[in-house]
């Protein structure tokens, strides 16, 4: 693991925040010259700690006012199964998130959609040409915390 300072730790928790601020804001609210945050940028998106910026967009402005959070239970736990499982999952493009998880369910899948039949439309697609034993889903109806940055202080 890369060794990673409280001044990274500061870096990172700011850009949590705002990956679209300037590297002299930065470099300033971390207490360093211009030169030095980008040499430790630089270094954090090299060791794959830093990975990409993003924008947060709210998609229910665009219509994609369902969020479902799909649990899938499956009979079959062979790799070749999983990996073709895993490529169908991948070609959904109402997947947002996707994860092999332990317990009772084999897989969580965080769904967003143009309300129920959008849903549907994903549902109908996701259980094509795959057995799975159980397919159930959660609707959302108000994310209380979603995207919440990390508290990194716990990192040290």
């Amino acid at each position: 693991m890369e060794k990673i300072d409280s001044i990274d730790l500061k870096m990172l928790t700011v850009l949590q925040k705002d990956g679209s601020i300037s590297q002299r804001d930065l470099a300033e609210n971390v207490g360093l010259s211009q030169n030095a945050c980008w040499r430790r940028l630089q270094r954090l998106n090299a060791s794959g700690v830093i990975r990409g910026t993003t924008t947060t967009i709210d998609l229910s402005a665009l219509g994609l006012d369902l969020v479902v959070f799909v649990m899938v239970r499956t009979r079959h736990h062979s790799k070749e199964w999983a990996d073709q499982f895993r490529a169908h999952v991948e070609r959904l493009p109402e997947v947002t998130d996707f994860y092999r998880i332990g317990g009772d369910w084999d897989y969580l899948i965080k769904v967003t959609a143009r309300g129920m039949a959008g849903y549907d439309a994903f549902y109908q697609k996701l259980i094509t040409n795959f057995d799975l034993a159980t397919v159930t889903g959660f609707f959302s109806m108000e994310a209380i915390l979603h995207n919440r940055p990390v508290d990194l202080a716990r990192v040290r």
